[in-house]
């Protein structure tokens, strides 16, 4: 495993309210950010938002305001507040309006221009606002966007065209050479079968018809298409075109996670632009599916979206985290139900997770209330239990490399069956009860005390905060905590027998209470109706009160 990690999310647009499949990604690539520090590797995790376009023109001029007051008040509303709502903590947030990233652009362009990989011509065919995509005949599906299906506009504008079609068969080729770059396989399959083998296409990669944009630099009547200027974030946030350290110690990227509906995007133009730039390509790139409310992609045009604050109002953060990341088998589409989310909280964090904290820490308390003494009775079963901690980090690992996520946390959680299963086995009520077996109480009581330290660390890149609860609850803190360290990795707290002795604990609450189903989800609509009407409504009142001030 190489000893950095560089991991992607797409761009956000800011035009609208996040949804909780926005989060998705976001969750996921925090969990593998903060899986990799504990490896002890240097890691860099970006996102950022994509702020220039057609749609977000019309989208300001709607409110009233300049499209860069538009977007930054999106970006410090919607898109940074829902990160930090949700513990995501990227190294670095760029923003396409940042003045680095469009002299970056510029200076691309000018450099396939040279290159004479780009040309002046002519567009006449279809686009499609929303998704800022071209699309030819063949393409649509009934005359609408393969897309999203919603109508296209006829365009026909002077456009400056890259020689996508000139790249094809080097595309091909290095398909055919790196197997594992796109994944799901699947997705390969899609890109050579719908745009490749029928005839790539040359894209049109500037428009003339709106002004929000990065103007080319030799012609500046015409703006640079979005996609060249979003997807080219994941070289300019590291300094690109100059040779910077970071550059250089941090590309080519290990993993662009994106969601299946703009793999085409970040599996053609992108490579074949690194291609052109005499660059090497990300090593891999993962377009996973959709949430889906009954059968359908969730979207706020179909009133079935899931409002990301609203759920971790009711829920907890950690508790829609664990959910999204087992629930779904990830790069597939994965069904989005409060159902489904209250089945499996009350299952794995409530009967699982929660009552071994709850039990382990009460008998601990009761019996050894000043801490472990230092005679403990090794006995049986206790081995079992070590060895199967050591398998289950083991196993994640090798799971979480493969971006099999949902296998990585089974396999945390057959750590927390053992030792739920080790409390039946030694029966330590029983231990307490006679006398003679105050040592090998010790024992059995401080296996399960400090394995639900290593759980404690094994969790914690996919629930933090319950991580910490339980630190809390054992009367532990760790730095490996904080927000962008990379603290102490594993190799250094999770191996066994480091829970100090003559060491209170200091048991609290329950991590997660039991939820009732019926009337959780007649709250869940309430709320969702109610979050929504009081976000529009300070929207409209903040940017009337914008477009009064001349913003």
């Amino acid at each position: 495993m190489s000893e950095r990690f560089y991991v992607t999310t797409p761009i956000y647009y800011p035009s609208a309210n996040l949804t909780i499949g926005n989060a998705y990604t976001t969750v996921i690539a925090d969990s593998l950010a903060r899986w990799h520090r504990m490896l002890g590797e240097d890691v860099l995790f970006l996102t950022g938002s994509d702020e220039h376009g057609q749609k977000l023109q019309q989208a300001a001029e709607a409110q009233g305001v300049s499209p860069q007051a538009y977007v930054d008040y999106m970006v410090n509303h919607d898109i940074k507040p829902l990160w930090d709502r949700y513990n995501v903590r990227y190294d670095r947030f760029i923003r396409t309006t940042d003045d680095f990233h469009q002299k970056a652009v510029q200076d691309i362009f000018q450099k396939l221009y040279d290159k004479g990989d780009i040309y002046l011509g002519k567009y006449s065919g279809h686009y499609c606002v929303p998704c800022e995509a071209y699309w030819t005949d063949s393409q649509l599906v009934d005359g609408m966007c393969p897309d999203c299906g919603r109508p296209v506009q006829e365009m026909t504008e002077e456009c400056y065209f890259f020689k996508l079609s000139n790249y094809a068969d080097r595309l091909t080729q290095y398909y055919e050479d790196h197997p594992d770059f796109i994944q799901p396989a699947a997705r390969m399959k899609e890109m050579l079968n719908n745009f490749i083998k029928p005839g790539l296409e040359d894209l049109a990669l500037s428009r003339t018809s709106f002004s929000w944009g990065i103007q080319v630099p030799f012609d500046p009547k015409h703006v640079v298409y979005v996609w060249l200027d979003a997807l080219t974030n994941y070289i300019t946030a590291l300094g690109y075109p100059e040779e910077t350290e970071d550059f250089k110690t941090y590309w080519p990227a290990d993993l662009h996670l994106v969601g299946k509906d703009i793999i085409r995007f970040h599996t053609i133009i992108w490579p074949i632009t690194l291609m052109a730039l005499g660059l090497p390509l990300p090593q891999q790139v993962f377009g996973h599916g959709w949430l889906l409310v009954d059968g359908d992609k969730m979207s706020k045009s179909k009133g079935n979206v899931q409002d990301p604050y609203v759920l971790a109002d009711i829920f907890g953060v950690d508790a829609i985290r664990y959910f999204l990341l087992r629930e779904i088998q990830f790069g597939q589409d994965g069904n989005f139900s409060g159902e489904a989310l209250i089945n499996r909280i009350n299952s794995d964090l409530v009967n699982d997770l929660g009552n071994l904290l709850s039990r382990s820490l009460a008998m601990f308390e009761q019996n050894f209330p000043k801490g472990f003494p230092e005679e403990r009775e090794a006995g049986d079963f206790d081995q079992d239990l070590l060895d199967q901690a050591q398998t289950s980090f083991d196993q994640a690992s090798a799971y979480l490399h493969a971006l099999k996520i949902s296998s990585a946390l089974n396999s945390i959680w057959d750590l927390i069956r053992r030792a739920n299963k080790y409390i039946d086995e030694t029966q330590p009520w029983v231990l307490a009860k006679e006398e003679g077996h105050k040592a090998r109480l010790a024992a059995v009581l401080y296996h399960l005390v400090d394995v639900l330290r290593r759980l404690s660390l094994m969790i914690a890149p996919f629930m933090p905060e319950t991580a910490e609860a339980i630190d809390a609850q054992l009367a532990i803190a760790r730095p490996d905590r904080q927000a962008n360290s990379q603290g102490l990795s594993w190799a250094e707290a999770g191996q066994a027998g480091l829970y100090p002795i003559n060491h209170p604990a200091a048991r609290g609450d329950a991590l997660f209470p039991r939820i009732k189903m019926d009337e959780t989800l007649t709250r869940m609509e309430k709320a969702a109706k109610d979050k929504q009407k009081s976000r529009d409504q300070q929207k409209a009142e903040d940017f009337a009160q914008l477009a009064k001030a001349g913003a």
